[in-house]
């Protein structure tokens, strides 16, 4: 026999979910067994005895037995057109180089004549000796096709021979502002071209087809789904990949929440007007879509030796600093222009001199024009001078942090930066004492989707192997609940929506995942094994496991 609906609630109940084990991430609630959702949201959060008072005529009733729930995870960076874009090119994603040129070969016996070849993810740090690949890897295997396979970080690509004659790279050619031409001790491109280098050969890519444009966007949310991230935060999109976005959101295609920054591209010399006719575009296709931030880049990356450095790379003896991606002025005309707009602005910055940089410029930008509630952010803010970690919060700028980057970098960051400098590198504790909080993610495709890799790497500061013993810099790790956090509550609130996700509340969006252990208590070896079981989102089901 049914039970009413209680009298303190005027919905009924669509679901109910009982006899669970739920971590909430709400601090007045921490822990519950049931859950109650009408249309996309919890109306209660609580007890099996309670949530039955719920059950109508037509609600669904749901044992957990005893399965543990966690709110929907949220990457708070992650690229999400080119999660899709990767499913259909090479994956070399820290595979042997050998292995890599072997994919190029297959790929250029099916290519049709004059076909780009490309790929992401190599990574010469993994590889023995620990050297830059060459063109004549390529030239060897790829047919006379161009070749164009980006470095798993995205800001270096190897290239062939032909793809560097199509962009007209010489013995002769310079190294553009914000970039490098690497070339062997007779001034040769080797084929490998770092940050705005390579864009001079990516420019003669053809784009996708409209289709498989849009079909790679529904593969992204496919992968997002099925590893229990129910938002995003796109790290830097232009006008055209939204406008597809909102096609697939208006079809039906696409209901992935994402959170979009739109990309201030290197070598742009206007301030992104057209970023801002619309205004800020919050909550659309019911709380799926929101764009209201803008993205831009100092500096590249440790693994390319292209993060901005107030003094020297450590493993360089010409006392390289990096690469400058804009300048001071243009980071400060393109930040007091969206400041004063209301959008959020979130900066790309590696070394410590990007990070201070950034820092600068938002100190500025917030003194001119007080008041406002900015959450201004810094993505990755890897390498940061120990004067200046402090900084954050005080000026209430955010540390967007991937973890996982840290067990991915650990057997060169050291190298690039010396003893001295590690001690602000990835320095989640260090950063956590002063208050702020740190939105986690995984970089995607920089990283793999796993939500998971990211939250072990956060507890345990070891790679998927489980090395080093005990944690490399262990002294930075996070604990279970802070790293849950970083993945619900913190990167909610990073995007202003800590009133409606984050944590499994009464009001907030019905968003949550079904896993195959208990997160909280599972050995730590186990964290990056975790499953999800199903993902629902807005109380329906969108992904079920196996």
């Amino acid at each position: 026999m049914a039970i009413s609906t209680p009298k303190n609630s005027s919905t009924p109940a669509a679901a109910v979910y009982l006899n669970g084990n739920i971590y909430t991430v709400d601090e007045q609630n921490p822990k519950a067994s049931a859950m109650v959702i009408a249309d996309d949201r919890f109306i209660y959060v609580g007890s099996d005895e309670t949530a039955n008072g719920y059950i109508g005529d037509h609600t669904k009733v749901f044992d957990l037995k005893g399965r543990t729930i966690l709110p929907g995870l949220i990457d708070a960076h992650m690229h999400f057109g080119n999660v899709g874009n990767i499913k259909v090119k090479i994956d070399a994603f820290w595979k042997p180089k050998l292995d890599i040129i072997d994919a190029v070969r297959n790929a250029a016996d099916s290519a049709e004549n004059g076909e780009w070849i490309e790929g992401r993810g190599w990574n010469q740090e993994v590889w023995d000796p620990p050297d830059y690949p060459t063109r004549s890897d390529l030239d060897a295997v790829s047919q006379g096709h161009p070749v164009y396979i980006e470095r798993t970080d995205g800001h270096a690509a190897w290239v062939n021979s032909k793809a560097l004659e199509i962009a007209g790279i010489t013995k002769d050619s310079h190294n553009p502002p914000g970039g490098e031409i690497i070339k062997d001790t007779d001034g040769i491109p080797t084929g490998v071209l770092v940050d705005t280098a390579k864009l001079s050969v990516s420019e003669n890519i053809p784009p996708f087809t409209e289709q498989k444009a849009l079909k790679a966007l529904e593969m992204a949310q496919e992968e997002f789904f099925s590893n229990g991230v129910t938002s995003g935060h796109d790290a830097g999109s232009d006008i055209q990949t939204i406008e597809r976005v909102k096609r697939l959101y208006d079809s039906g295609r696409l209901c992935m929440r994402l959170y979009v920054f739109m990309r201030i591209p290197d070598g742009s010399t206007t301030l992104g007007d057209e970023f801002y006719a619309p205004g800020k575009q919050i909550g659309l296709y019911n709380n799926s879509l929101t764009i209201r931030g803008i993205k831009i880049s100092i500096d590249g990356t440790l693994g390319s030796h292209g993060a901005l450095m107030i003094k020297g790379f450590s493993d360089r003896s010409d006392g390289y600093l990096g690469l400058q991606r804009v300048t001071r002025e243009r980071l400060l005309a393109v930040a007091k222009r969206a400041h004063e707009a209301g959008f959020q602005v979130a900066v790309h910055a590696i070394g410590d001199a990007a990070n201070r940089r950034a820092l600068d410029v938002f100190e500025q930008v917030v003194k001119e024009n007080p008041g406002s509630d900015h959450r201004h952010r810094i993505e990755h803010a890897q390498v940061v001078a120990l004067e200046d970690i402090p900084r954050f919060k005080r000026l209430g700028v955010i540390p967007a942090m991937q973890a996982v980057h840290a067990t991915s970098d650990k057997n060169m960051a050291e190298k690039r930066v010396g003893p001295e400098r590690i001690k602000g590198a990835y320095a989640w504790r260090k950063f956590l004492k002063t208050g702020t909080v740190i939105p986690n993610g995984t970089d995607a495709p920089v990283e793999k989707v796993n939500p998971f890799h990211v939250l072990f790497a956060s507890v345990t500061r070891q790679s998927r192997d489980e090395e080093p013993p005990g944690g490399w810099y262990p002294e930075e790790k996070m604990t279970r609940e802070e790293a849950l956090k970083s993945y619900t509550i913190w990167a909610a609130y990073a995007a202003f929506e800590e009133n409606i996700k984050g944590s499994i509340r009464q009001g907030k969006l019905a968003d949550f995942i079904v896993i195959d252990r208990d997160y909280m208590k599972c050995p730590d070896s186990e964290i990056k094994d975790i499953r999800v079981l199903q993902t629902i989102l807005g109380g329906k089901a969108v992904f079920k496991g196996e």
